[in-house]
């Protein structure tokens, strides 16, 4: 086997640089044939790590990392995440099978792998002979050396903190929150400081690292000065840019993974994540260990995240993620008490709701049928208890709840960029700017032939054209509102099974689905709607998936942006559109009796409960909340537990009960799902869906912040048990906000100022209550409109309907007799109507003009307040705390003292030493 070419470093701070990589395939080739070294397929047994022979293609002299080595089984194994030496640390490994016909392209890769400083080391699998694992090691001089590349800050100086001179009110009124809070447990949410591991960067002043500064930086150990989450990421950077085959773009380690050269690549997890010893009485055994027990055991259910340790072991953008559903969740906390406020005042008012009790002893009002034939004449005061329920949740802290609703969306937004903002100063990310992508080989494969100078670059790329561009864009629109279309059909065929059910559960032999067959057909088509929605959604990912790829985006980043946009519009189209048809449209263009609208001039349009719309509207929202948060819960969790479970049931079949336990960690991690192919992409799409539900609708269901909070405080451990035990360690990355989501969380809380306007006006019966009391009922003219005042309103929302002037298809079967004792004349139903012995019979009364213009009236009113509100907040509120704008800019002149004052003892140093090799020379002089 070929030895690697570097050499370890010594503990002197003098770095050598490592080998350049070999940018021309044929000449790698030509220089190794010339200096005589065989080159071996990399796939013959040979190369490979033998149980029974300790030899491996590391280079024994080449050991910088340092692991506690044990025996285990005759063999020399690595207690942590080593080589088989125990010492050089395993940053990367890389999968690929002996049959795979790819070996020449492999080969060549390694061979510049190998070029680019990195020691390898090969093993094959112990439960399949035809895998093997390639593991990789970037020594110190290498890490060095793309550390200054990639411009990665590290700690050079303990930060020196100062406090701001406080006012003494506020010293005063601090002293006695802290002596208040002497009576109250020590911060029962927070980790103890014992707990958590030192993390030094978090304390001290960091700067890109430069070899030739080295010396300035704080390295107590070259072994730990890099972390794990740190060395991969230049494993990984390095992979990236590795070429495996002559040729312009040739390169990068994706491309081979995409054509089955490898199979997989990840970091390794930092050992087991449990351990038979208690952690408060021996310690984390390594960092995944302590995650497992600080923050994926669901016995720290309500305790903060550790988000420096999240961020430390799986890197920024997973731990901004995690910092964004924390912060989420915790405003989650004033929204649920406010719901669940008003729902409680719902309660205590429910005995004296005006409306309820006159619905609840109105047993001499004969409603219309709600449906064709089968559905008998009622009295009105049997939905008295659906007239309770919908007092529950359409009450007079509504209006208060939407617009608390509107402004607490403002107030998240607003202060989660403050929050982003103390996090990227923490994380090192406000001056950390995203390189420039590389370009897709989809685009470069389809726009090869035609070539432009990019501007920032400086070099010739492919290039699309702008009629191409924008021609494409229009196809991938066309799709888009087809879709749309789909899911409006897909709406259309359930209002088509509502009124046809409605029918056949009035005539249903069981009594209880009979009295109510309108509950039950709302009921189950929440349900088929629900079934819709998840077969729906497999489908709008590969529709997707064909129109992204269809617009051929240039980079990867404008390709993500563009299947993020899609999909989000393709599920909150198809999760919101049934519950905008009920919220808007349902009973509200049905026509009166006797002159009903129909589909195909056949089917009846469904019409409301007697009680109103609201209960229908509530039972959509709460049904389609509860069984989508499960499904999606049980998807992320329970499918990787039942494929890992039979995983380990398969290898305890094949290998013993114990075998497992001997596996390497490489082996174990393999073993192990692989993250979603499209990163977090699901998990913020669930919560942005999440966000939408429980703000768009929130004033036709007030618990749904409640019910929002249940979710996430299990979708936190949910999430974090599933990345610390379930997922192969992602790849830490890099990224300083939460990219699109912003944006589209800002159009959900626009879009729900609209809709809660809309819902208050149209679908709960808000504004006629307040015309009613303050124009017709028994306070008219006296301004004011309390319980007092809406007695009577029932029964003029009420009209009067000649059950002769029905037409033949709505008469029913019964004429009311057997309930009744006598044939019913006279029915009423829910409009504002003249009587049928009026010139103009059933014309809209003056009461139905004052109703509309007070409906339209409100949603002006309510829409320019609310926006003006979140507009004055939005700009009251800075996007950077203050006293983080001090410490930044106290930083930047601390950081520059500093490194002036080091110069100064560098050439301090420098003068003295040369000062005394001038004194021990002229002292030589003397005789």
């Amino acid at each position: 086997m070929e030895e690697s070419s570097s050499k370890a470093t010594d503990s002197s701070t003098q770095i050598d640089e490592p080998p350049l990589a070999v940018k021309n395939v044929n000449v790698l080739l030509e220089r190794k044939r010339s200096e005589g070294i065989s080159s071996p397929s990399r796939d013959d047994d040979s190369t490979l790590l033998n149980p029974d022979t300790n030899s491996s293609i590391l280079d024994n002299n080449t050991k910088s990392d340092s692991c506690l080595p044990e025996v285990s089984g005759g063999r020399s194994k690595s207690s942590c995440l080593c080589f088989s030496d125990g010492k050089s640390r395993i940053d990367y490994i890389l999968v690929y099978r002996k049959s795979s016909s790819q070996s020449e392209k492999r080969e060549i890769f390694e061979r510049n792998i190998r070029a680019e400083g990195l020691h390898m080391e090969k093993e094959a699998s112990l439960t399949n002979s035809d895998v093997i694992f390639l593991k990789l090691h970037a020594p110190w001089d290498v890490l060095c050396h793309y550390a200054e590349l990639m411009n990665i800050r590290m700690p050079f100086r303990r930060k020196i903190f100062f406090m701001h001179r406080r006012p003494k009110f506020m010293s005063r009124m601090e002293k006695r929150i802290n002596k208040f809070r002497g009576w109250l447990p020590r911060k029962p949410m927070k980790f103890d400081n014992n707990t958590l591991p030192d993390l030094e960067e978090n304390e001290s002043f960091t700067a890109p690292f430069s070899r030739s500064r080295i010396h300035h930086f704080i390295i107590h150990n070259k072994d730990t000065f890099f972390n794990n989450a740190t060395r991969s990421r230049i494993a990984h950077h390095i992979l990236q840019r590795v070429k495996y085959e002559e040729g312009k773009n040739k390169m990068g380690l994706n491309r081979l993974l995409s054509n089955s050269s490898y199979e997989a690549a990840f970091p390794l997890h930092e050992g087991s994540y449990h351990s038979k010893n208690s952690i408060r009485t021996h310690g984390a055994e390594n960092h995944r260990h302590l995650l497992y027990e600080c923050w994926a055991w669901w016995g720290v259910w309500y305790k903060y995240q550790p988000l420096d340790l999240i961020r430390r072991y799986f890197g920024e953008k997973i731990g901004l993620y995690f910092a964004w559903l924390g912060w989420y969740t915790g405003m989650l906390f004033p929204a649920a008490l406010v719901g669940l406020f008003v729902f409680l005042y719902g309660v205590f008012t429910l005995e004296h709701c005006q409306v309820s009790k006159e619905i609840c002893q109105a047993t001499d009002i004969i409603m219309c049928p709600i449906c064709d034939q089968y559905c008998p004449y009622l009295r009105l005061s049997d939905s008295c208890i659906y007239a309770k329920v919908t007092h529950l949740f359409d009450n007079g802290a509504t209006v208060f709840f939407a617009v608390f609703m509107a402004v607490w969306a403002t107030v998240f937004l607003e202060f989660w960029k403050r929050r982003r903002a103390v996090l990227a100063y923490d994380w090192d990310l406000i001056d950390w700017e995203e390189e420039e992508d590389e370009i897709r080989p989809q685009f470069e494969a389809k726009y090869s032939k035609k070539e432009r100078m990019n501007p920032i670059s400086g070099k010739p790329e492919p290039y699309q054209a702008f009629t191409d561009k924008y021609s494409r864009l229009i196809v991938s629109a066309s799709g888009i509102f087809f879709m749309i279309l789909v899911v409006i059909a897909a709406v259309f065929g359930i209002v088509i099974y509502r009124v046809i059910t409605v029918s056949t559960f009035a005539a249903f032999g069981w009594a209880l689905i009979r009295n109510n067959s309108q509950v039950a057909t709302t009921g189950t088509a929440v349900c088929i709607n629900f079934c819709m929605i998840m077969l729906l959604n497999v489908l709008y990912e590969k529709v997707a998936l064909l129109l992204t790829n269809l617009e051929q985006p240039r980079t990867e980043s404008e390709w993500e942006n563009s299947f993020t946009l899609k999909m989000f519009l393709f599920q909150f189209v198809n999760l919101n559109s049934s519950t905008f048809y009920i919220a808007f449209f349902l009973g509200r263009f049905t026509g009166r009796p006797g002159a009903y609208l129909r589909l195909i001039n056949r089917w009846k349009l469904e019409e409301c409960h007697p009680s109103g719309c609201l209960i229908d509207l509530c039972m959509q929202m709460g049904i389609i909340m509860v069984l989508k948060q499960t499904w999606n819960n049980f998807m992320e969790l329970g499918y990787p537990l039942i494929q890992n479970w039979w995983t380990r049931r398969r290898l305890r079949r094949e290998h013993g009960k114990n075998a497992k336990a001997s596996f390497p960690q490489w082996e174990k991690d393999y073993n192990l799902q692989p993250m979603n192919e499209y990163g977090l992409f699901d998990e913020y799409l669930e919560m942005i869906l999440q966000f939408g539900f429980t703000t768009i609708f929130v004033a036709a269901f007030p618990l749904a912040p409640l019910l929002a909070l249940i979710n996430n405080v299990i979708e936190i451990r949910l999430d974090a048990y599933k990345f610390v035990t379930q997922w192969r360690r992602p790849l830490p990355s890099q990224a300083k906000d939460i990219g699109i989501w912003y944006g589209i969380l800002e159009g959900i809380g626009i879009l729900s100022v609209i809709t809660n306007a809309f819902v208050i006006a149209v679908t709960s019966d808000f504004i006629p209550r307040l015309v009613y009391a303050y124009k017709y009922g028994p306070c008219a003219g006296q301004g004011r409109a309390g319980e007092g005042c809406m007695m009577g309103y029932v029964n003029a929302s009420l009209s009067i309907f000649r059950v002769s002037d029905f037409e033949g298809k709505s008469q029913s079967m019964t004429n009311g007799s057997e309930l009744f004792g006598e044939a019913v004349k006279y029915c009423r139903y829910r409009d504002y109507r003249e009587l049928p012995d009026y010139a103009e019979p059933y014309a809209y009364t003056l009461q139905f003009w004052h109703v509309l213009a007070a409906r339209l009236a409100f949603i002006i009113v309510f829409e320019h307040m609310v926006f003006s509100i979140k507009t004055l907040i939005a700009y009251l509120i800075p996007d950077l705390p203050k006293d983080l704008r001090d410490r930044m800019r106290r930083e930047k002149y601390l950081i520059q003292e500093m490194m002036y004052e080091a110069e100064l003892e560098r050439l301090q140093k420098e003068k003295n030493d040369k000062k005394k090799k001038k004194e021990q020379a002229h002292h030589k002089e003397w005789p």
